[in-house]
């Protein structure tokens, strides 16, 4: 009887060191094309009309919601982050003490009147009320910045003709950042609506200003940088300082000139210690 020898060519297992290399190959390429995937998928820094329109189809009255506005400086618009009762309340309670708006001298870090701000303001105590302690804290949840950390809410009003011309909120002086050190972030909330101008405007932000979807309704000095228009119950975040605690001059903003109607709104600034 012939014996048939069966050959082992071909049947050999694979190596350890050929099974290594064809693992890593297969999870290189793998993460290589998550990777893809991501940077697709993510906006780019600085790109206004990439960042900007990704949330405008969004038509939510009463629900809140956060649009990044800008990166440069770091800009959030939160959408109906009063209530109308917190917007009148606030109103409300400010007008009896209100009086001519004024700015903090670099020199010597009083307070004096300027042609630059020409609205009427008051402060209200931190804790006046339930309202706006519940306000306060809510600030604080957004922020992650501890209530102690702000100053009291300045509730403003802007008439027809009436502006803040662009300014920044961080402290050029040393007497204002002995207390409680440098400003780091404003909260600014729009207490009514207005029908033509009031922007905030940013003209030192980088991107794309006319890429915004509401260009079209902004006034003149609205199209002078990246502007947001007023609108009751909402908020603009904005940082003051980069990441890095350096001052950040992009930061650079003003109120436009009303046109018509008038402009109640309510500025927080919070500092890097307690305030």
């Amino acid at each position: 009887m012939v014996k048939f020898k069966h050959s082992n060519v071909g049947l050999r297992k694979p190596s350890l060191i050929t099974c290594w290399t064809l693992f890593l190959t297969l999870f290189v390429t793998f993460t290589f094309l998550i990777l893809i995937i991501l940077t697709l998928r993510i906006p780019k820094l600085n790109h206004l009309n990439s960042i900007t329109h990704s949330n405008t189809l969004r038509n939510d009255d009463n629900k809140r919601w956060v649009q990044i506005i800008s990166w440069e400086p770091r800009a959030f618009l939160y959408h109906n982050f009063l209530t109308k009762e917190e917007c009148e309340h606030l109103i409300n309670i400010a007008k009896p003490s209100m009086h001519k708006s004024e700015v903090i001298d670099e020199k010597t870090g009083k307070s004096l009147n300027s042609s630059i701000r020409t609205s009427s303001g008051t402060f209200l105590d931190r804790e006046g009320d339930e309202i706006v302690s519940n306000i306060e804290k809510r600030i604080a949840d957004f922020t992650f910045i501890p209530v102690e950390h702000g100053e009291s809410f300045n509730v403003l009003h802007y008439e027809v003709g009436q502006k803040y011309e662009p300014h920044y909120d961080y402290f050029l002086d040393t007497f204002s950042t002995r207390h409680a050190g440098q400003r780091i972030a404003t909260m600014l909330m729009y207490l009514s609506d207005v029908e033509e101008g009031g922007e905030t405007v940013f003209p030192n932000a980088k991107g794309n200003f006319s890429s915004v979807p509401w260009w079209n309704e902004l006034s003149d000095c609205g199209k002078g940088g990246l502007s947001i228009k007023p609108k009751m119950g909402n908020a603009i975040l904005f940082w003051s300082m980069k990441p890095d605690a350096t001052l950040d001059p992009s930061s650079l903003h003003g109120a436009c000139p009303v046109i018509k109607g008038d402009k109640w709104s309510c500025a927080k600034w919070m500092h890097a210690d307690e305030y």
